[in-house]
């Protein structure tokens, strides 16, 4: 079956010209990586909220996700992209995707102070905070990290 849909998609995808092919392609690793952050994020939440409350849990586990998400991003993303020094480089991804989490954690914020339901389901919030700032952490990664 996934070998159908790949011959299927295979006409569609030599019509983009390759730079936007490689735009598309970065934009699909990114959003599976982000998935996978997703995942870490939720989790560490869920680990730490007891301990630090909910607000010191969401800041805890950008940190760690984003750390997670900055290394897979580097190592297939934009693997075939010249890299910088690690160090400069992950402080630099934290730095810009700080923008991301500003919105990320802003909606998270204000839906767990004005939803119930994002209380007892802190997921809930966390999704729809990653989901809305995915595309700026897309595009300033691209621009001024993975460059």
């Amino acid at each position: 079956m996934q070998t159908n849909i790949l011959h299927r998609l295979e006409p569609l995808l030599t019509r983009i010209p390759p730079a936007r092919r490689l735009i598309l392609v970065q934009f699909f690793r990114f959003g599976v990586i982000g998935t996978m952050g997703f995942v870490w994020d939720t989790a560490v939440v869920y680990a730490t909220a007891p301990l630090v409350g909910l607000y010191a849990a969401g800041v805890i586990s950008f940190l760690i996700a984003g750390s997670i998400n900055w290394l897979l991003n580097r190592i297939w993303t934009y693997r075939h992209v010249p890299h910088g020094a690690m160090h400069r480089q992950v402080l630099m991804f934290l730095l810009v995707n700080s923008v991301g989490f500003v919105i990320n954690r802003g909606i998270y914020f204000t839906l767990i102070a004005t939803e119930p339901v994002c209380r007892e389901y802190p997921v809930i919030a966390i999704g729809v905070g990653g989901v809305s700032a995915m595309f700026v952490n897309f595009f300033l990664s691209r621009r001024l990290v993975f460059r």
